[in-house]
């Protein structure tokens, strides 16, 4: 027997996950600040891909045509073209003071993806690492390695930067920022 949600997705012609949230999830909308390729903000809340880096705004890298890019936009309109065109559904996983950490998983067609996952795989985002230089999530780092072997995103591109080394640069030059 179907359930009535089941039905009244099928009734409305729409996609039984675009219908229902699974309890504790929220859905990402276009229209949220995005403060970066891996945060945004809604409301008061500030949110962030839980295990993601983004490559940092103000740091540049030169593409094809010789041109100096901003690294730190790249992934965000990359950010933002995934949530457009998957309106991906996002569940809390962890919280700092200030920032609200989730993960969040995109349809495409009748898959269920893991957004960090597709950042990272496409070469936008990288596995965010912690204190002590090693990822938050080592799936993600592995995600990583194949992404930049394959030289796919930002990883064609010689000059583009790891985030985290820049971030390990600051931070003992006695910077919190590059």
């Amino acid at each position: 027997m179907k359930s009535p949600a089941l039905l009244l997705a099928f009734s409305l012609g729409a996609n039984p996950a675009e219908a229902v949230s699974p309890e504790g999830y929220f859905q990402l909308r276009p229209g949220v600040t995005l403060a970066s390729g891996d945060s945004w903000r809604e409301g008061n809340q500030h949110y962030r891909l839980f295990g993601v880096q983004a490559c940092l705004r103000g740091t540049f890298y030169t593409d094809k045509a010789g041109n100096s890019r901003d690294c730190g936009e790249a992934s965000l309109a990359i950010l933002a073209a995934y949530i457009a065109d998957t309106q991906p559904l996002c569940a809390p996983v962890g919280r700092s003071r200030e920032t609200l950490f989730v993960s969040c998983y995109a349809t495409i067609g009748s898959d269920r993806l893991d957004l960090a996952n597709l950042m990272i795989s496409s070469g936008f985002a990288f596995a965010a690492l912690n204190a002590s230089g090693l990822p938050h999530h080592a799936p993600y780092a592995v995600v990583e390695q194949t992404a930049r072997e394959k030289r796919v995103g930002l990883w064609q591109f010689d000059d583009a930067q790891h985030p985290a080394i820049l971030r390990g640069w600051s931070a003992g030059n006695g910077k919190t920022e590059p």
